[in-house]
């Protein structure tokens, strides 16, 4: 077998395990475990495989501060006391709960990125459902779709943008200009069609929360690092930074003065954090670069280049459409890395580059394993003991994303 088709196979295989997750094995050892393939029989020398990993240190940085806040807040109570406030403003309206969980869900998305959506809001979304004896599946369904729809309102918005962009993220300034119509577009349609397809669920009366309970100082404090970190991510990207290594200090100082406060050891929030994450991700960039060598980048970034020089317009349409749907195949986080790839070999129109931005952004909200984000959901609903199949997501997905990603191409 030619080696460019072997290591295909193996990324292949590699990629259904992390998205079927067969036998219930964690997706980390299906991208861990095709990514030591490749290198143990040769296919990907050791120097590229860990020039590969290191390539994404901002990445997981920024993913291990955003764990440990969240896992923070679960344990000091946060998520509980918050999840009881939205149920009291709900007032028995299943409606007003929606809206409130859209908006925060919105908020969060934007400034603390669509990870901080899926780990962060997903548990406290779940607890105030159970506050107001509220079916909990459709306001767990805005977790997933907010976390993409808005993950392209800001730089800081979604880790893939620095996957797409690397060390020339464009500065804030002109980051809004670019993608603020279509972030509107596509937060817009997300709302209505999730509205529309959950109006049956949204009929039901909820339990009225009489007494809130008082906040914790452990939990202030949480709140008040969360905070910090979203004020710290705007200021560095505003001044064109890396996001990874201030979002991780943050968190850590943040768990840090907690357990100092409380005089308590602060292990137990470290070993409540979903590592997994990690080697998952290493494993990912892994399998991009074993394409890289294969030469498959440089010939997609041939063929986009001559696209975009002949029909521009129609180049633009496609990208977005067919980006959008590999990122349902492999995750969009290697999507990223190649969109980011071929991005920088070819030269290409700049609304075809923000075009790449929103469908990698975007488009996994048709499936339950199209981004990073959504897969830190699914753990986080699991968590909770509730189940939700692929199957189930994707008949959700395909009425809600096809209608925003066509809003978001077209007002670019």
């Amino acid at each position: 077998m030619p080696l460019p088709l072997t290591t295909w196979c193996i990324a292949a295989l590699a990629t259904a395990g992390v998205i079927l997750r067969p036998w219930r094995v964690p997706e980390y050892v299906w991208a861990l475990g095709g990514a030591l393939l490749l290198v143990v029989t040769g296919l990907v020398p050791w120097a590229a495989a860990l020039g590969a990993v290191a390539k994404g240190d901002d990445v997981y940085l920024f993913l291990i501060g955003m764990m440990l806040l969240a896992e923070l807040a679960r344990r000091e109570g946060l998520f509980d006391w918050l999840a009881t406030l939205a149920a009291r403003y709900a007032r028995g309206s299943a409606q007003r709960l929606f809206d409130l969980v859209f908006g925060v869900g919105t908020l969060v998305t934007v400034f603390l990125s669509n990870d901080a959506t899926a780990v962060v809001l997903t548990p406290a979304v779940y607890a105030a459902t159970r506050a107001a004896k509220a079916d909990p599946l459709p306001y767990l369904f805005i977790c997933a779709f907010i976390a993409n729809a808005a993950s392209f309102v800001l730089p800081i918005s979604n880790p893939a943008n620095l996957v797409i962009f690397g060390r020339h993220m464009p500065p804030l300034l002109q980051w809004l200009a670019q993608f603020g119509l279509p972030s509107l577009a596509a937060i817009a349609l997300t709302y209505a069609l999730l509205r529309l397809t959950q109006r049956q669920h949204l009929r039901q009366a909820l339990a009225q929360v009489a007494e809130q309970p008082p906040l914790a100082t452990g939990a202030r404090l949480t709140a008040m690092g969360i905070a910090v970190t979203a004020v710290v991510l705007l200021v560095t990207s505003a001044l064109d930074r890396p996001l990874g290594q201030p979002t991780c200090l943050a968190g850590l100082a943040t768990v840090v003065l907690v357990h100092a406060q409380q005089r308590r050891a602060p292990w137990p929030v470290f070993k409540g954090v979903s590592w997994g994450v990690l080697p998952l991700v290493a494993g990912l960039f892994v399998l991009v670069q074993a394409l890289a060598l294969t030469g498959v980048v440089g010939e997609l970034a041939k063929a986009l280049e001559h696209w975009t020089h002949v029909a521009p317009g129609q180049a633009t349409w496609g990208v977005g459409v067919l980006v959008a749907l590999a990122c349902n195949l492999v995750n969009n986080l290697p999507a990223g890395l190649i969109a980011g790839s071929v991005g920088q070999l070819a030269t290409v129109p700049e609304q075809t580059t923000r075009a790449l931005v929103v469908a990698v952004d975007l488009g996994p909200n048709l499936s339950i394993t199209g981004s990073l984000a959504t897969v830190l959901w699914l753990i986080a609903v699991r968590r909770e003991g509730e189940q939700v199949s692929a199957w189930t997501f994707l008949k959700l997905g395909v009425l809600v994303m096809p209608p925003a990603l066509l809003a978001a191409l077209a007002t670019l």
